[in-house]
């Protein structure tokens, strides 16, 4: 059975963020001339758990049991934001984190962040069995345009689904552009490509493959 464009989409959503997390793994991402690395990744997996919210769980709410399946995912969220936290003010050397063991830290991220995927996966695969293509290919493009305006830092103490969950990440995305911008802190303009040129959206719509300079952008 061939994947559907939401499922291949967040496939690569996935890999993109593994990819950006494995320099911030590195002990000397610590280091103010490499504090960029661990900004990257912590904005996009931040982004990506916003627009996920917004734009996905609304349909696996209305899978059967979906209610516990939104619930499942979004306990998982806030404690992946949490620790997401926590790897920044460790990194930055905020004194309220310094105790932490960054080994530890990232091996809890990491345990979160698959099962983060997981769900994803699981959430994606049954979401397409209950839409027509143009729709899963409709809300493919959806989440991520969502993730182009998503807040840049995590927020887990705010309401994350609903129109309330909505609203916060609306909010937290001009107050976090604005905090960005006062601490001189790096995060992606742009992370995706627009989906009137040749971009990886492009290709999960069209079918076509990926050519070899395209999968390193």
């Amino acid at each position: 059975m061939t994947a559907s464009t939401l499922e291949m989409a967040l496939t690569y959503e996935h890999a993109r963020i593994r990819e950006l997390a494995g320099p911030a793994h590195h002990p000397e991402a610590a280091q103010p001339e490499r504090r960029h690395q661990t900004d990257w990744f912590y904005a996009i997996a931040a982004q990506h758990l916003a627009a996920a919210e917004d734009v996905l769980l609304p349909h696996v709410r209305r899978l059967p049991g979906g209610e516990d399946l939104v619930t499942r995912y979004v306990g998982n969220a806030k404690r992946l934001e949490r620790s997401l936290r926590f790897l920044k003010g460790r990194q930055y050397g905020d004194s309220r984190f310094m105790d932490l063991h960054l080994d530890e830290l990232w091996q809890q991220i990491d345990r979160l962040m698959l099962r983060h995927e997981t769900m994803e996966t699981e959430y994606s695969q049954r979401i397409s069995e209950h839409l027509d293509d143009s729709d899963v290919n409709t809300l493919t493009e959806e989440l991520l345009e969502a993730e182009e305006v998503a807040p840049t830092r995590a927020h887990p103490f705010s309401p994350h689904t609903g129109m309330a969950g909505r609203m916060a990440h609306r909010m937290w995305r001009m107050a976090d552009n604005a905090w960005d911008s006062a601490e001189g802190r790096v995060v992606p303009i742009k992370y995706h490509a627009h989906p009137k040129r040749d971009s990886a959206l492009s290709h999960y719509l069209y079918g076509t493959p990926l050519s070899p300079e395209d999968d390193h952008k």
